[in-house]
Protein backbone atom coordinates (compact mmCIF):
# COMPACT_ATOMS: atom_id res chain seq x y z
CA UNK A 1 0.00 0.00 0.00
CA UNK A 2 3.54 2.61 0.97
CA UNK A 3 4.89 1.80 -2.48
CA UNK A 4 1.30 2.62 -4.53
CA UNK A 5 1.22 5.78 -2.37
CA UNK A 6 4.81 6.72 -3.28
CA UNK A 7 4.07 5.41 -6.64
CA UNK A 8 1.36 8.12 -6.80
CA UNK A 9 2.76 10.43 -5.67
CA UNK A 10 5.98 10.59 -7.64
CA UNK A 11 3.82 9.69 -10.63
CA UNK A 12 2.27 13.46 -10.31
CA UNK A 13 4.83 15.23 -9.15
CA UNK A 14 6.01 13.97 -12.64
CA UNK A 15 3.77 15.43 -14.60
CA UNK A 16 3.17 19.16 -13.11
CA UNK A 17 7.04 19.22 -13.60
CA UNK A 18 6.58 18.47 -17.39
CA UNK A 19 3.32 20.91 -17.30
CA UNK A 20 5.06 23.79 -16.72
CA UNK A 21 7.29 23.78 -19.47
CA UNK A 22 4.35 23.17 -22.09
CA UNK A 23 1.94 25.76 -20.68
CA UNK A 24 2.93 29.37 -21.77
CA UNK A 25 4.18 31.12 -24.71
CA UNK A 26 6.53 33.87 -24.62
CA UNK A 27 6.48 36.79 -27.00
CA UNK A 28 9.44 38.91 -27.22
CA UNK A 29 10.11 42.51 -28.20
CA UNK A 30 13.21 44.26 -30.06
CA UNK A 31 15.09 46.25 -27.75
CA UNK A 32 16.92 49.40 -29.66
CA UNK A 33 20.09 50.84 -27.31
CA UNK A 34 20.26 54.02 -26.24
CA UNK A 35 22.95 55.35 -28.20
CA UNK A 36 25.72 54.25 -29.91
CA UNK A 37 29.97 54.83 -29.39
CA UNK A 38 32.29 55.60 -31.92
CA UNK A 39 35.65 54.23 -30.99
CA UNK A 40 38.98 55.04 -32.17
CA UNK A 41 42.33 53.65 -32.45
CA UNK A 42 45.81 54.72 -34.01
CA UNK A 43 48.34 52.44 -34.68
CA UNK A 44 52.15 53.19 -35.31
CA UNK A 45 54.98 51.60 -37.05
CA UNK A 46 58.68 52.32 -37.93
CA UNK A 47 59.15 52.41 -41.55
CA UNK A 48 62.93 51.67 -41.24
CA UNK A 49 62.95 48.66 -39.30
CA UNK A 50 60.69 46.99 -41.25
CA UNK A 51 61.99 44.26 -43.48
CA UNK A 52 62.29 44.61 -46.85
CA UNK A 53 64.68 44.82 -50.25
CA UNK A 54 63.89 48.09 -51.25
CA UNK A 55 62.17 51.29 -49.32
CA UNK A 56 58.59 50.83 -50.86
CA UNK A 57 58.90 47.07 -49.57
CA UNK A 58 59.54 48.34 -46.09
CA UNK A 59 56.94 51.13 -46.49
CA UNK A 60 54.32 48.78 -47.37
CA UNK A 61 55.19 46.45 -44.30
CA UNK A 62 55.24 49.37 -42.22
CA UNK A 63 51.52 50.33 -43.88
CA UNK A 64 50.35 46.53 -42.68
CA UNK A 65 51.90 46.75 -39.03
CA UNK A 66 50.59 50.34 -38.58
CA UNK A 67 46.97 48.39 -39.32
CA UNK A 68 47.50 45.83 -37.47
CA UNK A 69 48.39 47.98 -34.19
CA UNK A 70 45.42 50.02 -34.85
CA UNK A 71 43.30 47.06 -34.65
CA UNK A 72 44.80 45.24 -31.54
CA UNK A 73 44.05 48.88 -29.63
CA UNK A 74 40.07 48.70 -30.86
CA UNK A 75 40.29 44.79 -30.13
CA UNK A 76 41.46 45.97 -26.19
CA UNK A 77 38.61 49.09 -26.48
CA UNK A 78 36.10 45.89 -27.20
CA UNK A 79 37.24 43.76 -25.26
CA UNK A 80 40.02 44.62 -22.50
CA UNK A 81 43.64 42.87 -22.32
CA UNK A 82 44.45 40.38 -20.31
CA UNK A 83 47.95 40.96 -18.06
CA UNK A 84 49.75 38.54 -16.56
CA UNK A 85 52.93 39.25 -14.49
CA UNK A 86 55.14 37.76 -11.94
CA UNK A 87 58.26 38.00 -10.35
CA UNK A 88 60.50 35.59 -7.75
CA UNK A 89 62.49 36.40 -4.89
CA UNK A 90 65.79 35.21 -3.91
CA UNK A 91 68.02 36.39 -0.88
CA UNK A 92 65.82 39.16 -0.66
CA UNK A 93 66.74 40.09 -4.14
CA UNK A 94 64.73 39.94 -6.86
CA UNK A 95 65.46 37.68 -9.13
CA UNK A 96 63.64 37.21 -12.35
CA UNK A 97 60.36 39.35 -12.98
CA UNK A 98 58.13 39.15 -15.95
CA UNK A 99 55.46 41.24 -17.38
CA UNK A 100 53.26 39.43 -20.27
CA UNK A 101 49.78 40.77 -22.13
CA UNK A 102 47.16 39.17 -24.36
CA UNK A 103 44.66 40.67 -26.32
CA UNK A 104 42.06 38.51 -28.15
CA UNK A 105 38.81 39.77 -29.68
CA UNK A 106 36.89 39.60 -33.12
CA UNK A 107 36.45 43.41 -34.74
CA UNK A 108 33.99 43.67 -37.31
CA UNK A 109 33.04 46.70 -39.09
CA UNK A 110 35.98 48.89 -38.34
CA UNK A 111 36.56 51.62 -41.04
CA UNK A 112 40.30 53.11 -41.89
CA UNK A 113 40.10 56.61 -41.43
CA UNK A 114 43.36 57.79 -42.61
CA UNK A 115 46.61 56.35 -43.29
CA UNK A 116 49.84 58.40 -43.70
CA UNK A 117 53.81 58.86 -43.04
CA UNK A 118 55.21 61.14 -40.46
CA UNK A 119 59.04 61.33 -40.71
CA UNK A 120 59.73 57.99 -40.53
CA UNK A 121 56.85 56.42 -38.72
CA UNK A 122 53.62 54.85 -40.65
CA UNK A 123 50.42 55.92 -39.30
CA UNK A 124 46.81 54.15 -39.42
CA UNK A 125 43.83 55.56 -37.75
CA UNK A 126 40.93 53.35 -36.88
CA UNK A 127 37.58 54.15 -36.30
CA UNK A 128 34.39 51.68 -35.07
CA UNK A 129 31.05 52.94 -35.09
CA UNK A 130 28.86 50.79 -32.54
CA UNK A 131 26.30 51.87 -34.80
CA UNK A 132 27.52 50.07 -38.05
CA UNK A 133 28.78 47.06 -35.78
CA UNK A 134 24.78 47.19 -34.11
CA UNK A 135 23.25 46.89 -38.21
CA UNK A 136 25.71 44.00 -39.25
CA UNK A 137 24.80 41.74 -36.03
CA UNK A 138 21.10 42.45 -35.99
CA UNK A 139 20.11 39.60 -38.54
CA UNK A 140 22.10 37.33 -36.85
CA UNK A 141 21.61 37.58 -32.95
CA UNK A 142 18.46 40.15 -32.60
CA UNK A 143 18.39 41.61 -28.86
CA UNK A 144 14.98 40.84 -27.56
CA UNK A 145 13.39 41.24 -24.11
CA UNK A 146 10.37 39.54 -22.80
CA UNK A 147 6.96 41.16 -24.28
CA UNK A 148 4.12 39.32 -23.00
CA UNK A 149 3.72 35.40 -21.60
CA UNK A 150 0.59 33.61 -22.02
CA UNK A 151 -0.35 30.60 -19.71
CA UNK A 152 -2.33 27.92 -21.11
Amino acid sequence: MRAISLLITLGCLTLSGCSSVFDKHVEYKYVEPNNYPVLKAVGYAPISLQKGASAAQKQLMAIKASKLEAYRELTEQVYGQKVTAGMSVENAVAKDDYLQSKVQGVIKGAQIIKTYAVDDTYVTELELNMKRVHDLYIGEIKPREVKKVTYY
